[in-house]
């Protein structure tokens, strides 16, 4: 058996999302469960739309994801230099005069308003306009002019593109890794372009000739390329070349909206959609990916993993060396899946539990900036009460202040509710005196005494958090001790008599 060579093969037109890196991600796991070769290309074919940062984002979000290719651009480079399509111009005309010179393709001299004409002339019939085997005849193209005359028209320089011959009437048959067996007729095929009139090849070309000459033996992509399969089958074929293994990814989905997701109509605060933050060149607008808005890389590429492929169980936490030995192409879904906002928190949820110490040195980190003393085995006890509370690494601080600080801002909705100012600090001053408790069990008799058991309880937990939130009361009573609860009391009572909130 062959070396299994795959790629990851993104165009820099904008920054990756979810569906590029799940891409990514599955031809990483089928390289490294077969001792494969994970090979970065850089498919920067579309000039007019290339941004100068999406190269270095592109690399920067593999680095985050933790699925760096061995091979490739930005790594090192490898024997099938070199790994970035505009520096390959040279091997890709000299495919093209193959193509030319055995008549699988052709010069096209038609001009932009040529084209326009044609389509407005089959608009109007109501058909749809496609250059193919059924009209490129009455075009203006080497198929049907003399050799003279072609002959003239590359000399004086005259416009053209070359366009890919398809032979009408075959009926391909190409077997899918995920969908089986997709069957296509060339009738409904048209002659795409393979290099345009300033001299750059197409997506078409270019891909081909790349997976061929580069040994790429496994193609993983999106669903939406299952249509340019089968003009590189046909381009293949021209070759003389067997075509590789295909895979075509399902679509990931909107579950809050329709169709699938896309850069251009989300709102992605609600919908994140990149790996980490993008700039936008032109406006420098910044927008927030999965690292800045608190998931670990784990977590994120967990997700990933799960939208489409299954390992055959009811298994949803996978380590990244865990996917690669569970992956395989069988199970991945040919049905679009839905992306859920609430089960990707749900993963990294899963995640914050398995990496207690990331917390324990996030909320270290977050005393000492704040100049607070701490002790090692408090922390760690006030981490185990709360860490079912968050979400996020960053959210810890809310969820745990009122353990090493008293409060000095206290909510005014709940305070604005307190219509008897000296009944509140008269019980509050009796209740008080009861504190010099020897247990918490002694405390909570106390408290189950008194006529308004649960509006005292919510003034207490009020006086020592500051809010009503928190975890149990008695907890942090235990946790902060009577001296410090008593301290935090007296404070409220003050500031009711003051009515300074």
């Amino acid at each position: 058996m062959s070396i299994i060579r795959v790629r990851f093969a993104p165009s820099p037109t904008g920054p990756i999302h979810l569906g590029g890196i799940r891409t990514a991600l599955y031809n990483y796991l089928l390289a490294k469960k077969y001792n494969g070769k994970f090979i970065l290309r850089i498919e920067d074919t579309d000039q007019n739309r290339y941004l100068h940062n999406a190269v270095s984002y592109i690399l920067k979000s593999l680095k985050w994801c933790g699925i760096e290719p061995n091979e490739g651009f930005g790594y090192g480079g490898g024997p099938y230099e070199p790994y970035i399509q505009s520096k390959r111009s040279y091997i890709y005309k000299f495919y093209i005069n193959y193509l030319l010179k055995n008549k699988y393709a052709y010069y096209a001299f038609d001009t932009n308003k040529d084209l326009e004409i044609k389509r407005n002339e089959y608009k109007k019939l109501g058909l749809n306009f496609s250059y193919d085997h059924r009209i490129r005849m009455s075009l203006n193209n080497s198929l049907t002019m003399t050799k003279e005359n072609l002959i003239k028209k590359l000399k004086c320089n005259i416009p053209y593109v070359i366009r890919f011959k398809v032979i009408p009437g075959l009926v391909l048959k190409v077997n899918d890794m995920i969908r089986g067996d997709i069957k296509f007729n060339t009738n409904y095929l048209d002659d795409k372009v393979l290099l345009k009139s300033n001299g750059m090849a197409t997506y078409h070309l270019a891909n081909t000739i790349d997976d061929y000459t580069m040994k790429i033996t496994h193609v993983l992509r999106g669903e939406e390329w299952i249509s340019s399969m089968f003009i590189h089958i046909l381009i293949y074929k021209s070759f003389g070349w067997a075509p590789p293994n295909f895979a075509h990814l399902p679509l990931i989905l909107n579950k809050n909206g329709k169709g699938k997701i896309s850069k251009r109509n989300l709102n992605y605060f609600k919908f994140p959609l990149f790996p980490i933050e993008w700039k936008e060149p032109s406006t420098n607008k910044k927008i927030y990916g999965y690292k800045e808005l608190g998931y670990f890389p784990d977590a994120f590429i967990n997700m990933l993993a799960m939208l489409g492929w299954n390992p055959g169980n009811n298994r949803e936490i996978f380590s990244l060396e865990e996917l690669v030995n569970f992956f395989s192409i069988k199970k991945i879904n040919k049905s679009g899946v839905f992306f859920d906002k609430k089960k990707a928190i749900w993963f990294n949820k899963q995640y914050i539990i398995k990496n207690k110490n990331k917390i324990f040195l996030f909320l270290a980190k977050e005393l000492k900036n704040r100049s607070i003393l701490f002790d090692n085995n408090f922390l760690w006890k006030v981490i185990d009460l709360t860490i079912d509370r968050i979400n996020f690494i960053y959210e810890i601080w809310d969820h745990t202040y009122y353990f090493f600080i008293e409060p000095d801002n206290y909510d005014k909705s709940f305070i604005s509710k307190i219509k008897d100012k000296n009944y509140v600090i008269k019980n509050i001053n009796i209740l008080l005196n009861k504190l010099n408790f020897n247990s918490f069990n002694e405390l909570k008799c106390i408290f189950s005494e008194l006529e308004n058991k649960k509006f005292f309880m919510k003034l207490i937990r009020f006086s020592i958090v500051g809010s009503l939130k928190g975890i149990e009361l008695f907890k942090i009573l235990e946790m902060i001790g009577k001296k410090q609860s008593i301290k935090r009391i007296k404070k409220f009572i003050k500031k009711i008599e003051s009515q300074v909130y």
